[in-house]
């Protein structure tokens, strides 16, 4: 049965599904009766606590309930944490697909890895809309860290609302014309409901950088190290900084090397869309690297965030097939670390510094982000009657908030939302008035949600203390212990050097088994929570620690 929260009265509701108290995961549901257009379908990288596992990505169990209402997804740029739950997602709502023409490159690729051939898609253009039921969405033109970003407006009965996407005001981009403020002054003008802003940077006076800036820095890097061989390691999908690192190449007589699964597709998606410009005889492939020597090498390379399987890790550490970085080389990071990736990018870092490299990690990148200035102007040209900071934790949307009072909006017309809030706007008035089920999906390998609470819990425990394996044959005749217990351990101690530890936690077991057995007891479970609170009891009594405990009986 369909679910039907949220689906009476005339105002527009903004349901965000996720993206909110965290960098990622970005994905909001706008309904009007019965219609809900999805911007944006993102993915997460896991938690330090998520072991083993490969991607997070939305629970859409609210759009699923009410899939007949879904009439399409709208995609504001093709990064990931906006694309990438995707070819998960449409499994299950295989609805249409509208984005610009490099996001839309990017999803296609994306598409055929996982056989997902029959989903509808429409390149849009900058300034044109679509209808999807009662929604009309427009397409504004921005700049970010990626080509053919797009800001949304959203027209519906109740009200006009904008969403930024990810944003900055570049004055001078890499590729590609200026953000269009004159369509955010003209809808200011006509009247917007609300605006939903991207936080990322809320925190940061002033304004950010233009891309550009970050070109002028390469040339300056490339002529202070133009007699050794140079690895610059940056987002795969950060096409502008690709570009300005070929444009340094090819001005100091290098050539280059792209190397990286992910940034490799993207870059031949762009080249084919003439999204990035490589003067001919530029690019090579890694075979063709031993026949230049090494000032005349750039290898542009994945692994900025210090990812253990990336190209850069695996070049650093010896475990590429064809590169290794050593001493003379020079590797640029061109990027900021992602909050929580500090730890293995230091790590990365220092292996370089180690083995002779000469490390670059300051001064070689911008942000693609709006600062304090840039959301300042968009509030300016807008004139937004609500607004709903969006894209960042609750200290970015908490610094948003404060941008805006500062420039005279009302206290109670600022909405900070969490994931799963359901903020219904009309003209008048607006008022969280529910909530629907929100969470994280966790991917590893080909499962998709089989991995959860109660196995992550378990893999920690395995993690922290290890574990032992307790194995024993019952007769089935007589239900009498007819061989074992034997105790294999992984994880816990040694066996070889704590032999006395384990034949004293055998006996322990033994004697606990006999006692059960003495009086009767045959009953399985009950003979396996003895095996294990007797075994974890002499376990803890000896180490202090406490290892998972899998009792095994078999009937001979």
């Amino acid at each position: 049965m369909k679910k039907k929260e949220n689906s009476s009265g005339s105002g527009l509701k903004i349901i965000p599904l996720g993206g909110l108290e965290q960098i990622g995961l970005n994905i909001t549901a706008f309904e009007y009766e019965d219609n809900i257009v999805v911007v944006d379908c993102g993915l997460s990288f896991p938690a330090d606590d998520m072991l083993g596992i490969d991607l997070v990505i939305p629970d859409v169990t609210y759009l699923k309930d009410n899939i007949d209402k879904v009439k399409g997804f709208v995609i504001t740029h093709g990064h990931e944490d906006h694309i990438g739950a995707l070819p998960y997602v449409l499994r299950e709502i295989n609805v249409p697909i509208y984005g610009t023409r490099l996001t839309m490159g990017i999803i296609e690729n994306k598409l055929k890895e996982h056989n997902l051939t029959k989903v509808k898609r429409k390149v849009v253009k900058f300034g044109q809309s679509i209808n999807l039921g009662k929604f009309r969405v427009e397409f504004i033109k921005t700049n970010h860290s990626i080509v053919d970003a797009a800001a949304l407006a959203i027209y519906s009965p109740a009200g006009v609302v904008v969403h930024t996407g990810d944003f900055k005001v570049d004055y001078t981009p890499v590729f590609g014309d200026v953000i269009d403020l004159q369509r955010f002054a003209e809808l200011g003008r006509k009247g917007v409901l609300a605006l939903m802003c991207d936080s990322t940077n809320a925190e940061r006076p002033g304004f950010t950088p233009s891309e550009r800036t970050v070109g002028k820095t390469f040339d300056t890097l490339f002529e202070e190290h133009k007699n050794t061989r140079i690895f610059v390691a940056t987002f795969a999908s950060n096409v502008d900084r690709v570009q300005q690192i070929i444009n340094s190449a090819y001005k100091f007589g290098r050539k280059v090397c792209v190397e990286g699964r992910s940034m490799v597709s993207i870059i031949e998606t762009a080249r084919n869309l003439e999204c990035i410009s490589i003067p001919d005889n530029t690019l090579i492939e890694i075979e063709q690297l031993k026949d230049y020597p090494d000032e005349q090498q750039v290898i542009i390379t994945t692994g900025s965030q210090g990812e253990s399987m990336a190209a850069l890790s695996r070049m650093a550490n010896g475990m590429h097939r064809k590169i290794t970085i050593g001493v003379g080389d020079t590797v640029i990071f061109s990027s900021n670390p992602i909050p929580g990736n500090e730890k293995p990018i230091t790590k990365i870092i220092n292996e370089l510094l180690r083995k002779g490299t000469d490390v670059i990690f300051q001064d070689a990148h911008v942000s693609g982000h709006a600062c304090q200035e840039e959301i300042k102007l968009i509030y300016s040209l807008i004139r937004p009657k609500y607004t709903v900071p969006a894209h960042g934790e609750i200290k970015h949307l908490k610094a948003q908030a404060k941008i805006a009072e500062s420039l005279g909006m009302d206290k109670d017309h600022i909405f900070i939302l969490s994931s799963g809030d359901v903020l219904e706007l009309k003209e008048d008035s607006a008022k969280v008035v529910g909530r629907v089920p929100v969470g994280a999906i966790l991917v590893d390998g080909l499962g998709v949600g089989d991995v959860g609470n109660v196995v992550l819990r378990d893999r920690q425990h395995l993690a922290e203390d290890g574990i032992m394996v307790v194995v024993m044959s019952l007769d089935r005749g007589s239900g009498m212990l007819a061989a074992g217990p034997d105790i294999v351990s992984r994880g816990f101690v040694y066996v070889k050097e704590a032999d006395e530890l384990i034949d004293e936690a055998r006996q322990v077991v033994d004697e606990a088994l006999q006692r059960c057995l003495d009086r009767g007891i045959t009953d399985w479970g009950k003979l396996k929570n003895t095996t294990k609170d007797a075994l974890s009891d002499y376990v803890w009594k000896k180490t202090k620690r406490r290892p998972m405990i899998l009792p095994i009986i078999m009937e001979v």
